[in-house]
């Protein structure tokens, strides 16, 4: 009661200070933002679906076309402010109601936290030495760790695994629509992007996350057994793959082959997979004639050389400028490494580079690399013991897309800063938490269940009734 009173009261300030000395549009967003607060406060929820929902049709605010993957400049998008409003709901619930967790307990905390307090340190020291001149590196960190805040308001928020595949249902609903509108693109010649990315799109990120997407829906369509869910998922598949393709990401092309690997490898329809990808061997000869033009271009793009640019050359074949870019910052990521080995330049001190592992190895050194090579070795050993504990085909289906579409962008990753990208980041942390609650929510439906057995074998005994003599 006393926190409804103090959010009311707050809000009546703000709303009224908005009136007299704010645009309209601040004041609406205060207002929005009040709203949501009490929403998500009473339910959860309703909070969770609005941030799956803006994860990929939020608009971005800040300096154009640069994001957090993208470039240097800091941008906010819609997602931002709801995640900031949905947690302090959250730290107000959790103040209310005491039973409820802040953190729940899951496999992965130790490596976020280690994960999170290397890069804050690195970015602390850069600030101190002077590798660091502005609040940048610090508001990066912090969309590090909203990352993290979308797979704690998964786990700690999951009532039972009927309830994780509505969370999935909003994910796949999110991708189908922002697959239409990549669709629309397709006529443009243009490559195609997501939607609200400013005046420079980012299609790079846009494949990475309709890799992972699709990795999903063709681990669901290949495990499950009830017909109406694999025609639902093959159909968004297709819809998704047609942009996917126009996107003209070749790091994307290259995360789809872990990802059938993958789904090869650990598929319980091992021979219908390994037949597909066969067929798709024998049939690639006509497939190049098929592909697109734009498509075609794009990939032999990659062997042609540039007079007046740098060029990375392996024997004879040569590479083009966007190739040789993210194969030089390799070499200059182990350059800046030798000199600051240890905790490395911190976020955002090093020069840009497209690159996940060049940047995280300049930016946060050695120890930086370290934590985060034991975060995705953390995500894909639960994962694995995970799928090799379900029983339910479309759970194991779940987990074995979850697994390929990881292992496609851990590929992706050479390309871009794929793990740190929020498009890409909050749907993968989100499905991460899923994945990671699955047997804690099995482990309590069962002993449920068992207890609720108990109880109508052996009914509670009925005291006699009668006069004592």
């Amino acid at each position: 009661m006393v926190v409804f009173v103090g959010v009311a009261v707050a809000g009546a300030f703000i709303v009224a200070q908005g009136l007299t000395n704010a645009s309209f549009t601040y004041t609406m967003g205060a207002v929005a933002a009040l709203l949501l607060f009490a929403l998500a406060f009473v339910r959860t929820d309703f909070g969770i679906y609005v941030v799956i929902f803006s994860m990929l049709l939020s608009p971005q605010f800040g300096n154009k076309g640069a994001g957090v993957g993208a470039g240097r400049g800091i941008t906010f998008r819609t997602e931002d402010f709801v995640l900031l409003v949905i947690g302090l709901s959250w730290l107000a619930k959790t103040a209310v109601n005491k039973e409820l967790n802040l953190i729940a307990r899951t496999p992965l905390n130790w490596p976020i936290l280690l994960y999170v307090a290397t890069t804050l340190a690195a970015t602390l020291l850069g600030s101190l030495t002077g590798t660091i001149n502005s609040w940048s590196g610090y508001f990066h960190v912090l969309k590090y760790v909203e990352y993290f805040v979308i797979y704690y308001m998964a786990v700690n928020n999951l009532r039972d695994r009927e309830h994780g595949w509505r969370l999935v249902g909003a994910a796949f609903i999110t991708a189908a629509i922002v697959s239409v509108i990549g669709l629309a693109q397709v006529p443009s010649g243009e490559r195609v992007s997501a939607p609200f990315e400013g005046e420079i799109g980012e299609p790079n990120t846009f494949g990475g996350y309709l890799l992972f997407m699709m990795a999903i829906a063709a681990g669901i369509a290949f495990e499950t057994e009830n017909t109406r869910r694999r025609a639902q998922c093959l159909i968004l598949l297709g819809v998704m793959a047609v942009p996917f393709f126009f996107t003209l990401s070749r790091a994307s092309y290259l995360g789809l082959i872990p990802a059938f690997l993958v789904i090869a490898r650990l598929s319980t329809r091992r021979r219908l997979v390994v037949g597909l990808v066969l067929l798709g061997l024998v049939s690639s000869p006509v497939l190049i004639f098929v592909a697109p033009k734009s498509v075609k271009d794009r990939v032999t793009y990659t062997f042609k050389e540039e007079k007046g640019s740098d060029t990375v050359r392996l024997g004879k074949v040569a590479f083009d400028p966007s190739t040789s870019a993210r194969l030089l910052s390799f070499k200059s990521a182990l350059t800046g490494f030798v000199q600051r080995p240890i905790f490395g330049w911190g976020v955002t001190g090093f020069g840009f580079m497209d690159a996940q592992y060049a940047r995280v190895l300049a930016e946060t050194g050695i120890v930086g690399l370290a934590a985060f090579l034991w975060l995705m070795w953390a995500v894909g050993r639960h994962a694995l013991d995970v799928y090799a504990t379900r029983g339910d085909p479309d759970e194991r289906g779940l987990v074995l897309g979850f697994l390929a579409g990881f292992a496609g962008l851990l590929v992706h990753a050479f390309g871009s800063n794929t793990f740190i990208i929020v498009r890409i980041m909050e749907p993968f942390w989100l499905i991460t938490g899923i994945v990671m609650m699955i047997p804690a929510l099995e482990a309590k439906e069962r002993a449920a269940a068992a207890a609720a057995a108990q109880f109508t074998l052996a009914p509670p005994k009925k005291e006699r009734s009668g006069v004592r003599r």
